[in-house]
């Protein structure tokens, strides 16, 4: 999600999706209010955007990029020295081989999470919302057939039921409008093919990695910054740095940190439900507040790509795996 990339400490399968039957059994507590927080938060990151729509979204991706990666920097100087200290001590220990794997998934990871940003920005405002979070509905699903193509993970038939209603969907939207279909395949494909690289790196700090992933990304784009914003740019104001200090500190840093604090105690199934308040918000705002509007057959794709996220979630056939595990 141009926006939730701190969900990462736990495997990436199990923080998306994940049995509604964990939820319920759960009593509340700072962790639940802090997982909460952050993903109400990340609902609302359409307002900073759609504030910045004048703006080109590579200039608003160039700065929120600089900007978060100062402001992490700054944390990690001060903070979390000792988690540098242990990342650093834990590469060298490797290999030549899960060295240079370290290195191509670290690089990887900031290209992907930059496509991811930018591609998300971009719809936001030049597209629509619902494109935005109809692609953070259909990443979980996504996330799970990669994880069995490529971790091979085992999927339950419900589960694969659930990837046949996400085909469903999307065919509904691409014959709506293929244009968006298209952008909302790039945005969700390039965060899941990011939390698959981050799962392959999974003992690592994931505050560490994504600073690194960021530093790395502007290293690329951060010299080039007339080629990678183009004739578009604007003239830096106040207003745009006010939004972007918004952007990167609110939006970014802030729940960035809340995601991790409430996985330190909460299960990646908690996790999981509770993270679907992200795309929720999002359509709500896009309906209510932005007052967009959606085709009969973008309805009933958003209706069915619901019902997948359900069944994916449903405990069919738990207690017989976890039997045969045993």
């Amino acid at each position: 999600m141009g926006r939730n990339s701190s969900v990462l400490g736990h495997a990436a399968r199990n923080v998306y999706l994940c049995p509604l039957k964990n939820f319920s059994e759960v009593k509340f507590n700072k962790y639940h209010g802090a997982a909460i927080s952050a993903f109400v938060i990340w609902g609302f990151i359409p307002f900073p955007l759609k504030a910045l729509t004048a703006f080109p979204s590579s200039q608003i991706l160039y700065f929120r990029i600089l900007v978060s990666v100062v402001t992490l920097l700054l944390i990690s100087g001060t903070t979390r020295r000792e988690k540098w200290r242990q990342t650093i001590q834990l590469f060298k220990e490797h290999g030549p081989i899960e060295k240079r794997r370290f290195i191509l998934y670290t690089l990887l990871g900031g290209a992907l999470l930059t496509i991811n940003w930018l591609a998300f920005i971009y719809v936001v405002n030049h597209v629509d919302i619902q494109t935005g979070s109809f692609s953070y509905l259909l990443c979980p699903i996504l996330t799970a057939a990669l994880g069995f193509l490529i971790l091979h993970e085992h999927l339950r038939l419900n589960q694969w039921l659930s990837v046949g209603l996400s085909l469903m969907s999307c065919l509904l939207v691409g014959t709506d409008s293929i244009y968006n279909l298209l952008f909302s395949l790039l945005i969700a494909a390039s965060y899941a093919f990011y939390l698959i690289t981050q799962r392959l790196l999974k003992e690592y700090d994931k505050i560490v990695l994504l600073t690194l992933q960021l530093l790395l990304a502007f290293t690329f784009i951060g010299p080039s910054y007339p080629w990678f914003v183009g004739e578009a740019a604007q003239p830096i104001t106040g207003h745009f740095i006010g939004q972007i200090v918004l952007l990167s500190w609110l939006f970014t840093v802030i729940p960035l940190f809340l995601n991790l604090f409430a996985l330190k105690e909460l299960k990646s199934a908690t996790v999981g439900v509770l993270m679907y308040l992200n795309p929720i918000i999002n359509f709500t705002m896009a309906f209510l507040y932005f007052g967009e509007v959606a085709s009969e057959q973008k309805i009933l794709a958003y209706f069915v790509i619901f019902a997948s996220v359900v069944l994916y979630n449903l405990p069919i056939g738990k207690k017989k795996e976890a039997t045969a595990s045993a």
